[in-house]
């Protein structure tokens, strides 16, 4: 299961089953789950812990060191769950710092050139389209889509169940469940489509309709004040436009509207 031109450090864990293609380095602090699949050219360093059935593609390189210049040296992680595919050159890093490792949840699509920075906390079912990166520390929620050339900014929320249009710049964060898009990125509507295909509920749907339109539409009215109201309303009791209004009410660096 192990091509004879890997080079895997005798110190990592690897369950027997786990296939090492040509050409992987597997560093000494590395614990690789049982149905594991390295194709080749793959490196993972680091003290990165990954899951079962995870799938690397060619020059994939995982758990490298971070690119933050406030690293001094201390020895940092990376957590990956299961049933990741990671294709190729896409470039995950460990953390800057000891208290929280870089962490990415279970099933998900990473294409080529996506690149997760040093202390993302990525939940489960996300796609990064190609070329799409994240700077450091960004959290993203589950099932969420971010389209190929797009970028985040560092420290920046990516709200469950959104999806980001191809070539945005993202620098504040993205309220769950809508769609982003644009150079100065905008929010355009509600992912309908998305929440369909997960099989929320027509009244569900049509309560973030309605919330989008008081939240984004008017932009004539501050954004505080248009949460405000609209938690005070019938509306805001539903259980999702709840969350919508919690996500906007915690965000520290500002809502893209």
């Amino acid at each position: 299961m192990i091509h004879p031109t890997a080079v895997i450090d005798p110190a990592a864990t690897v369950a027997d089953d786990v296939e090492i293609g040509p050409y992987c380095v597997v560093g000494a602090n590395v614990t690789i789950g049982s149905g594991s699949v390295l194709k080749s050219h793959v490196v993972i360093e680091g003290y990165t812990t990954i899951g079962e059935n995870n799938l690397f593609y060619p020059f994939a390189a995982i758990g490298q060191l971070t690119q933050d210049l406030k690293y001094a040296g201390e020895p940092t992680s990376l957590v990956i769950g299961d049933r990741n595919t990671f294709r190729e050159n896409c470039t995950v890093h460990r953390s800057t710092s000891d208290d929280l490792p870089t962490t990415i949840g279970d099933d998900n699509l990473f294409l080529c050139y996506s690149h997760i920075a040093h202390d993302c906390q990525l939940g489960s079912h996300i796609i990064l389209s190609n070329n799409a990166t994240l700077a450091g520390h960004c959290t993203v929620g589950d099932h969420v889509i971010i389209s190929g050339l797009s970028a985040v900014h560092q420290f920046c929320r990516i709200g469950k169940h959104s999806i980001i249009g191809g070539l945005t710049k993202v620098i504040q964060d993205v309220s769950p469940f809508m769609i982003i898009d644009g150079a100065d990125a905008t929010v355009r509507g509600v992912n309908l489509i998305g929440l369909q295909r997960r099989g929320f509920e027509e009244v569900s749907c049509r309560a973030l309709k309605n919330a989008y339109k008081k939240l984004y539409l008017n932009k004539k009215v501050n954004l505080a004040e248009a949460t405000n109201t609209l938690a005070d309303s019938e509306l805001g009791k539903e259980e999702n436009v709840a969350h919508l209004i919690d996500f906007i009410r915690s965000s520290e660096r500002g809502i893209t509207r």
